[in-house]
């Protein structure tokens, strides 16, 4: 059976609590560093699509808008667009189980918080994609983040970097003060960046669409630590 057979046949025992390691076949469950090898690529993939659709039917209704937000932050594989299609319909059809799903992503990236906090900020992007986020999807994604272990601070960034509706948002982005030094705001750059850096996260072994995830987060502080740079006067700004 090819994997994504396996999946989607699955797909009720993982939101019961199976672990993704069993549901491969694994003879015996890895640790929950995700050491197999693959198992944090496919765990990634499942615990996004899960999340994503159960995210897309928080509010009651899954719109087209909320589905082109999702394929707008998760680069499905190619070639394997019917397959995630499949499992997304399935998942998305109530938000039961989405803790389970949540919990199994958290265990595989125990030591990337920042892989969490891109995939918060990806869920907020589906929230707010049909307009206001609501108070179920509120509650949704503040589970959510419970779960995944994020400070108050990462949370506040992933909603800033989707929503924007946060007074300086860069200084949100960035995790600053918006009345740090010059240098403070450079140093909290750098770290941002070296945090979000694709070989950084290539070294940890992370699936490639993790590090799309990433790529897509390292713009937003980019852009952020150069929109900064142009409100202070600060020249030249970055390219």
């Amino acid at each position: 059976m090819r994997i994504w057979d396996k999946i989607v046949d699955g797909a009720t025992r993982l939101a019961n609590g199976e672990p993704i390691g069993s549901l491969l076949g694994l003879a015996s469950p890895p640790a929950d560093d995700g050491a197999h090898p693959g198992l944090r690529q496919i765990g990634f993939t499942i615990g996004v699509i899960a999340l994503g659709a159960k995210m897309a039917g928080a509010d009651g209704n899954v719109s087209d808008v909320e589905i082109e937000a999702f394929r707008n932050f998760f680069q499905v594989p190619p070639g394997e667009e019917k397959n995630v299609e499949r499992f997304f319909d399935l998942a998305k059809r109530d938000v039961a189980g989405f803790e389970t799903y949540a919990r199994q992503l958290a265990a595989l990236f125990p030591d990337a918080p920042e892989v969490l906090e891109n995939v918060l900020e990806g869920l907020f992007d589906i929230a707010r994609a049909d307009g206001p986020v609501d108070a179920a999807e509120a509650d949704y994604l503040a589970k959510v983040a419970r779960i995944f272990g994020l400070s108050s601070a990462r949370f506040e960034r992933a909603k800033a970097a989707a929503l924007g509706i946060v007074e300086c948002e860069p200084c949100i982005i960035l995790g600053i003060d918006p009345l740090a030094t010059d240098e403070q705001v450079r140093e909290a750059w750098l770290r941002q960046v070296r945090a979000h850096h694709p070989d950084r996260l290539i070294a940890q072994g992370l699936p490639e669409e993790a590090i799309a995830v990433a790529n897509r987060k390292l713009a937003l502080i980019n852009d952020a630590y150069d929109r900064l740079r142009r409100e202070r006067g600060l020249v030249p700004a970055l390219s």
